[in-house]
């Protein structure tokens, strides 16, 4: 039996680190390969790329999320106990939660919600010289998601709570300050959400039983007890934090239609291509260049051995931009999406398999539509300037985002 193609036995980390995106994509390419192993984290760790190793890596029998983050992503991005770590029974248990918070009739009252603050921050902006977007989005959302979870939120704490929020996304790929800002955040949000359930549960905050803050609260495991205080402050930000993680995805369109004007235009009254624009953004730029699992239990796959207890990445980034999969993939062209297979594998921004039993995003609809609904904002309800700026996006920063967080002007409101 052949090995699993290797680069070299050196550790990489640094590598990974510098390259970002690229690290995937690039040494599939070197090597001619769609699987490959490297040093990673102190660790052999193998890496695929493309749909049929989204279909491999999604297979439950093969792998468990149990171990499988790295512990940096536990301490940011993550934290420890929640849904992303459970397999089998457990895990199907823990995303019934999220299921039900996240049905069709949730998702739009969310939109509405953001709509809401969205119109109100535009009022407010018409009155600045200069709009930073990527923070006032994330204010937006992080009203909008406070409200719509039944979290309670003062005016004066929106911006310490954007912050907290904001930066367990952005110190997840990061290192030095980066990181240990969204240590700190993450351990500060914890404790924020962790004392509102405890409230909760003690009969001393009175919200609507069916919100998610009341229904993470009283959730119970499959043997019928309570989660744990800290565990349900883990899953209740696992509702908030990546609404607000949103805003990226919505400052990439603000670039798409800088770049793209004429979209700019069909946009303003062509409701059938607001969601293959929004997916043509979502494919085009993946938070995080991959996924990671572990070997359930040794298997062959192509000929080659996936031993137990092994740490695998699945490469996002490049198998949403692969050429087999996609024609003229490193090119912006939202038609594509309006003859999309809707395939569960070969566009995996946000997890691959299906949605209900596997791990693929429960918030994927709601990340969606709340796109979608920005875009109606940028294209039909606001008018504003584009200075000049640095919107360069270095494949080494995880996740991406422009140098100057893309900055907006002369905004006017713009009401039919």
């Amino acid at each position: 039996m052949p090995d699993i193609p290797r680069e070299g036995h050196v550790e990489r980390s640094l590598a990974l680190l510098g390259e970002g995106y690229s690290f995937i994509p690039e040494r599939c390419r070197r090597l001619n390969t769609d699987v490959f192993q490297v040093r990673l984290l102190m660790q052999n760790t193998i890496c695929m790329s493309g749909e049929e190793a989204a279909r491999l890596f999604y297979d439950e029998t093969r792998f468990q999320r149990e171990r499988a983050a790295p512990r940096m992503l536990q301490k940011t991005l993550f934290g420890r106990g929640g849904v992303q770590g459970l397999d089998d029974q457990a895990h199907r248990h823990r995303k019934s939660l999220f299921l039900g918070l996240l049905d069709e009739r949730a998702v739009e009252h969310m939109v509405r919600l953001a709509a809401a603050h969205w119109r109100c921050a535009i009022g407010s902006w018409a009155l600045q010289e200069r709009v930073t977007l990527l923070p006032e989005v994330q204010a937006i959302m992080t009203r909008a998601v406070c409200q719509w979870a039944g979290v309670p939120l003062a005016d004066a704490d929106v911006l310490h709570r954007r912050d907290q929020l904001a930066a367990m996304i952005d110190g997840a790929g990061g290192v030095g300050a980066r990181h240990w800002k969204a240590r700190k955040a993450r351990r500060e949000a914890e404790a924020w959400v962790g004392e509102m359930i405890a409230q909760v549960r003690r009969g001393q905050l009175t919200i609507e039983p069916t919100c998610a803050l009341a229904v993470v609260a009283t959730h119970r495991d499959p043997e019928g007890a309570l989660l744990d205080e800290r565990v349900a402050a883990v899953e209740l930000l696992n509702l908030l934090r990546p609404t607000v993680a949103v805003s990226r995805f919505v400052i990439y369109a603000a670039m798409e239609l800088l770049a793209h004007p004429h979209w700019r235009e069909r946009l303003q009254s062509d409701d059938a291509m607001l969601e293959p624009f929004a997916q043509e953004v979502r494919r085009l730029h993946a938070f995080f260049p991959f996924t990671a699992a572990r070997v359930r239990t040794d298997f062959e796959w192509r000929g080659y051995r996936f031993p137990k207890g092994t740490r695998v990445l699945l490469d996002l980034y490049g198998t949403n931009r692969d050429p087999r999969l996609w024609d003229d993939p490193e090119q912006f062209r939202p038609e594509r999406f309006a003859e999309w297979d809707g395939g569960a594998f070969n566009f995996i921004t946000q997890g691959g398999g299906d949605v209900r039993t596997g791990h693929r995003c429960p918030g994927e609809r709601l990340a969606i539509e709340l796109l979608k609904q920005a875009l109606i904002m940028l294209t039909r309800e606001m008018s504003y300037g584009v200075p000049a700026q640095d919107l360069q996006m270095p494949g080494s920063r995880m996740p991406a985002q422009p140098e100057s967080l893309f900055v907006i002007s002369d905004i006017t409101p713009r009401r039919d």
